[in-house]
C-alpha cells in the first residue's frame, strides 16, 4: 500500500476550486484540501479501512471527518455534475453495475460449516410432544372449571 495515489496539477486546477474552503477550528489551521482529497481517493481506490490510511494524507480521522462533512453537504454530487457539464456529457446514462462494485470476499458465498435447518416434520416424527390436549379428557374436569 506504499504507492502514493494523487491527482496531477492539471487535474487539481479543475477540481480544487470546486471544493469548499475549510476554516480552522479553534487554534488549529485547516489542512490543505488537496492532501485530504487525495486521501479520500486513496481510500476509494484501495478499499482499505480508514485507520490504514497512510500518514502522507494526514490523520485518518481528520480525513474521514472532512469526507463525512463533504458527503453530507453534497460536495461530491455537485463536483460530479460540474465536471460532467465541463465535458458536455449526458449524465442520465450513468449507472453502476456489478463489474464496478465488488463485494467483500466474505460476501461471495456461504460460510463453511453452516448446517441446514432441520424440517419441522422430521422433528415431529422423531420426538412427539409430551403434552397434547387430547391426552387430557374433558370428563376428568370438575364442573366448576
Amino acid at each position: 500500500m506504499g504507492e502514493r495515489i494523487g491527482v496531477s496539477d492539471e487535474e487539481w486546477a479543475l477540481i480544487g476550486p470546486l471544493l469548499p474552503p475549510e476554516h480552522g477550528r479553534g487554534c488549529r489551521p485547516a489542512g490543505d484540501n488537496r492532501r485530504y482529497f487525495e486521501g479520500m481517493i486513496w481510500m476509494a481506490r484501495s478499499g482499505a479501512q480508514w485507520r490504514l490510511l497512510p500518514d502522507d494524507y494526514g490523520k485518518w480521522n481528520s480525513v474521514f471527518r472532512r469526507y463525512r462533512r463533504w458527503v453530507d453537504a453534497g460536495v461530491f454530487d455537485a463536483l460530479l455534475e460540474t465536471l460532467a457539464e465541463m465535458v458536455e456529457r449526458d449524465t442520465s446514462a450513468d449507472m453502476i453495475d456489478s463489474t464496478v462494485v465488488r463485494a467483500h470476499h466474505c460476501a461471495v458465498g456461504l460460510k463453511k460449516g453452516i448446517k441446514r435447518p432441520r424440517g419441522l416434520a422430521g422433528r415431529a416424527v422423531a420426538s412427539p410432544p409430551s403434552c397434547t390436549p387430547a391426552a387430557t379428557g374433558t370428563a376428568d374436569r370438575s364442573a366448576s372449571s
